[in-house]
């Protein structure tokens, strides 16, 4: 990182909710370190190994918050003194509060107000009062990576020369002693949303295609998601469920030809480490908001699926079709397309069936 100027503020950047969105903060940050004395990210528990592989991080604060998580903690008045008393002791000159679009900032503004922070800054939809020195507003259906960046610039912080603007972490792991050192492509069937992922059937049968084309494949996930990739990986693939915490992930995933994923934390580790993703992305959410960010991407769905725009968690609709109608050959030729070189960013997406 570029030497930040004298004088330079001590800043936080709060980013409350998952590794997936804190990865995406990723450039933001940068930028605030480039033209800060020291970083610091508060972030949420789900997001914390994320924040510590973010290039431009000194520090990484973690707080539960109960307005975040569909499963947030209830409100304990002595954990919130407790982090009002940490940040207080930290003194930062000032902050910048990320949330994504459906989310409000002003409950974190309010505690970074309490704990002394003069100047604090977000992108607001509703009237901060004195909580905000910076009442930024989003663009419309701008990227999640996007937008964040542009909150930093209003704030005053550029991204160094050189630098622009893609997602990055601090270099991976070697994992070859997991993977073995012949090529692989990585399915990666989980996710904390259901509806934003296959069915475990699907991906199942999709592992066992590329395996009969002659990929070979790699299926990862976390702890609690080892019997769902013992059940895709199955006799065609190798299973890594468990076996890797983020560190040893975006080593895997950096040494993959591909990944295969949902609209998912790892989707963005793999963009964060410059591998291409086949994103299997169901329009409960906007596309252009969360899609593989500035790296190779191909995307597999139906966007017109009436589960569209409902910010659902389970699938709304019997046969998750958005996804699951998502055919062998589909998959095989997007691998295909992007291995082989195909266009840098393309969509493969179909009519609604009968």
């Amino acid at each position: 990182m570029t030497a930040a100027p004298r004088g330079a503020p001590r800043t936080l950047v709060v980013r409350l909710d998952s590794a997936g969105d804190v990865l995406l903060a990723g450039p933001a940050v940068r930028a605030v370190a480039a033209g800060s004395s020291e970083v610091t990210v508060l972030c949420g528990p789900a997001g914390e190994a994320a924040a510590r592989l973010l290039p431009g991080v000194d520090r990484v604060r973690v707080y539960h918050a109960p307005w975040v998580s569909l499963a947030a903690p209830a409100v304990e008045p002595a954990d919130v003194a407790e982090l009002v008393e940490r940040l207080a002791a930290d003194r930062y000159d000032r902050a910048l509060v990320l949330a994504s679009q459906h989310q409000s900032p002003l409950p974190a503004a309010l505690l970074l107000k309490l704990a002394g922070v003069a100047w604090v800054g977000a992108d607001s939809e509703h009237y901060p009062g004195s909580l905000l020195q910076l009442r930024h507003r989003r663009a419309p259906y701008r990227h999640e990576a996007a937008a964040a960046l542009d909150l930093a610039e209003a704030a005053g912080f550029a991204l160094p020369p050189g630098d622009f603007g893609e997602l990055r972490v601090r270099p991976p792991r070697d994992t070859s002693a997991l993977t073995g050192g012949e090529p692989y492509l990585v399915v990666h069937p989980g996710a904390a949303v259901p509806a934003r992922t296959w069915s475990a059937e699907r991906a199942t049968r999709a592992v066992a295609a590329l395996a009969g084309a002659g990929h070979r494949v790699v299926v990862t996930g976390g702890p609690d998601e080892a019997e769902l990739t013992r059940r895709v990986a199955g006799r065609h693939a190798l299973d890594l469920g468990g076996r890797t915490a983020l560190p040893e992930l975006a080593g895997v995933l950096s040494g993959a030809r591909a990944v295969i994923a949902g609209n998912t934390g790892p989707a963005h580790l793999a963009a964060a480490v410059r591998t291409p993703v086949i994103s299997l992305f169901a329009p409960v959410v906007r596309v252009d908001r969360w899609l593989p960010y500035r790296v190779p991407h191909l995307l597999l769905g139906r966007q017109d699926a009436p589960c569209a725009g409902t910010r659902a968690r389970e699938c709304p609709v019997e046969g998750h079709p958005c996804l699951d109608s998502i055919t062998d050959e589909e998959v095989l030729a997007a691998v295909d397309r992007l291995i082989v070189g195909g266009p840098p960013c393309d969509s493969i997406g179909r009519k609604a069936r009968a």
